[in-house]
C-alpha cells in the first residue's frame, strides 16, 4: 500500500495504490489524520486510480475521514475507481455520503461552487 498527498489551497488530494484492507488501514488512517492536523484542510479527494482492492475496513477508514472533514464544513470525494472498488462502495452505501467525481478537476470545481 502506497499513499501520497498533494495540496491545492485547502484541498487535500490523497492518492492510494495497492490494497486497502485490515492489514494497513490503521497506518493509512494515521498518515491522513496527521496530514489533516498539520495543514488547514477543508476538503478531501481520494484518488483511487491505482487502488486494486478494498474491504470493509477500507470503507470504514474513508468514512471516518469523511466525518472529520464534515465537522469542518467540508466535502469528501473520490475519483478514478476501478469496477471492483466502485462495487464495494456501492454495496456499502458509501456513495450516499461521499461524492464520486470523474476527475480531480471536476471535484475541485465542485468544491469551488459549494
Amino acid at each position: 500500500m502506497n499513499i501520497s498527498f498533494s495540496l491545492q489551497k485547502n484541498w487535500l488530494i490523497i492518492k492510494l495504490s495497492g490494497e486497502l484492507d485490515h492489514h494497513n488501514t490503521n497506518y493509512i488512517r494515521k498518515k491522513i489524520d496527521n496530514k489533516i492536523s498539520q495543514e488547514y484542510i477543508k476538503h478531501i479527494v481520494f484518488n483511487l486510480k491505482n487502488l486494486t482492492f478494498t474491504d470493509s475496513s477500507g470503507v470504514g477508514m474513508i468514512l471516518g475521514r469523511y466525518k472529520k472533514i464534515k465537522k469542518r464544513g467540508g466535502i469528501t470525494g473520490v475519483v478514478n475507481l476501478n469496477p471492483q472498488v466502485k462495487r464495494v462502495f456501492e454495496i456499502s452505501g458509501l456513495f450516499k455520503v461521499i461524492k464520486y467525481f470523474n476527475s480531480i478537476k471536476e471535484a475541485i470545481d465542485y468544491f469551488e461552487e459549494v
